[in-house]
C-alpha cells in the first residue's frame, strides 16, 4: 500500500495561518526537520503520518493546547487549487461538492469523504481523520467551514459538527469558534448542515470551463498514481536490497503485474527501473557513510554491490568522490 500523504497546501496555510496569529512559523518548521523553502516546492506532498509531529511541534511553540481549533481563524481561504475551481464552476454547490470528492486525494490520501442525505440535511463525513490528530481535525474543520461559507457568498451554515476525537478545550471555547452543537467520541468527523445548501447556485457557473477543471483535476490524480508506483517500487527496492538483490523481474511479481508492464509504467512516470535502483543505493550509501560507523565492505554489502570496485567506481560517478573522501567530508563538516 502506498504511503498516505497530504498536499503541501495544507502545510502553506498553516504556516500562513501561524504567521498571522504571532506563533513563531519557521521554529515549528524547525521542530519537524522543514524550512521555510521547502514549502516553496509546486508539487509538494508531506507524509499524512507526519502531521502528529507537525501539531505536536506547533502547540509547544506557541504554548497554546488548543492551537488547531484557534488557529483555523488565521488559516487563509483555500484558494487557487482544482478543487475550488470545481466548485465555483458547477452549477449548485451541492454539485460542486460532490465532483471534488471524487478529487478529493489531491488535498490528501486520508480524506475519504461521503455524503449522507435526508429529507432535511446532509452530513459530510471523514471515516479516516484520525483521533490522534485533534489539532489537525479541529482546524480543518474550520477550515472546511470557512471555505463552504467562501463558494456560498456567506449563505453556508454548519448545523452540527461531529469528532472522532475527545473534547480537549471546554464547550463554551467549541461554542464560540464552531456556533453550533459539538459532538465528541463519535465513529466519524462530519459536519452537518441543511439540505438546501446543496441547490445553491454557483455566480461562476460556467459549463465550459467546468469541463476544463475536471480535466485537470483528472489529470492531477493520474500523476498522483504515478507517483505511487514509483514510492512502491523503491520500496521493494529496499526490501530486495536487504535481502541481496534487487531485479525488476521480482519487483513486478510483487505488485503483480508483469515486469513489461512494469517497465511501460515507469516509463509513463518518467523514469526507471535501473535509474531507481541507483538513486536507492546513492542515497544508502551517503547515508551510511555520513552517518554511521560501518564500515566500507559492510556498506557495499548493504548497498547491493558484489565487490568493493564496483561500489567504488559506482559511487565516484553519482558524487563525484570517493567514498572515503565522502565520508571524511561530512565528519569535517
Amino acid at each position: 500500500m502506498a504511503e498516505l500523504t497530504d498536499s503541501g497546501v495544507l502545510l502553506r496555510m498553516a504556516y500562513k495561518g501561524m504567521q498571522a496569529a504571532g506563533i513563531d512559523a519557521d521554529a515549528v518548521l524547525q521542530k519537524v526537520g522543514l524550512n521555510a523553502a521547502v514549502m516553496r516546492q509546486p508539487d509538494l506532498r508531506t507524509p499524512h503520518d507526519a502531521q502528529e509531529w507537525f501539531w505536536q511541534a506547533a502547540e509547544e511553540v506557541s504554548g497554546d493546547p488548543h492551537v488547531g481549533l484557534h488557529l483555523g481563524a488565521h488559516i487563509p481561504i483555500f484558494k487557487g487549487q482544482v478543487l475550488e475551481y470545481l466548485f465555483l464552476s458547477s452549477p449548485t454547490f451541492g454539485e460542486g461538492l460532490k465532483r471534488a470528492l471524487n478529487y478529493q486525494r489531491l488535498l490528501s490520501d486520508a480524506a475519504k469523504g461521503e455524503l449522507e442525505e435526508d429529507d432535511d440535511t446532509v452530513l459530510l463525513k471523514q471515516m479516516f481523520w484520525s483521533r490522534r490528530l485533534h489539532h489537525f481535525n479541529e482546524c480543518g474543520m474550520v477550515g472546511v467551514i470557512k471555505f463552504f461559507r467562501f463558494v456560498t457568498d456567506g449563505a453556508f451554515e454548519p448545523l452540527q459538527i461531529s469528532f472522532k476525537h475527545s473534547a480537549h478545550a471546554d464547550e463554551q471555547e467549541y461554542q464560540r469558534v464552531f456556533g453550533c452543537p459539538i459532538l465528541f467520541d463519535q465513529p466519524y468527523t462530519g459536519l452537518r448542515f441543511a439540505r438546501e445548501v446543496m441547490t445553491l447556485p454557483s455566480a461562476h457557473h460556467e459549463p465550459e470551463l467546468l469541463r476544463l477543471h475536471e480535466q485537470l483535476a483528472i489529470e492531477q490524480v493520474a500523476r498522483l498514481e504515478k507517483q505511487d508506483l514509483v514510492a512502491q517500487v523503491n520500496r521493494l527496492i529496499a526490501e530486495l536490497l536487504e535481502s541481496g538483490h534487487a531485479n525488476l523481474e521480482d519487483v513486478a511479481a510483487r505488485l503483480g503485474i508483469k515486469p513489461r508492464q512494469l517497465r511501460t509504467r515507469l516509463a509513463d512516470a518518467g523514469t526507471n527501473f535501473n535509474q531507481l535502483v541507483a538513486d536507492y543505493r546513492c542515497r544508502l550509501a551517503k547515508r551510511l557513510l555520513g552517518g554511521t560507523e560501518e564500515s566500507i565492505d559492510e556498506i557495499v554489502y548493504l548497498t547491493g554491490f558484489s565487490e568493493p570496485s564496483t561500489f567504488y567506481r559506482a559511487f565516484k560517478r553519482w558524487v563525484g568522490m570517493t567514498p572515503i573522501e565522502y565520508r571524511k567530508a561530512k565528519s569535517d563538516d
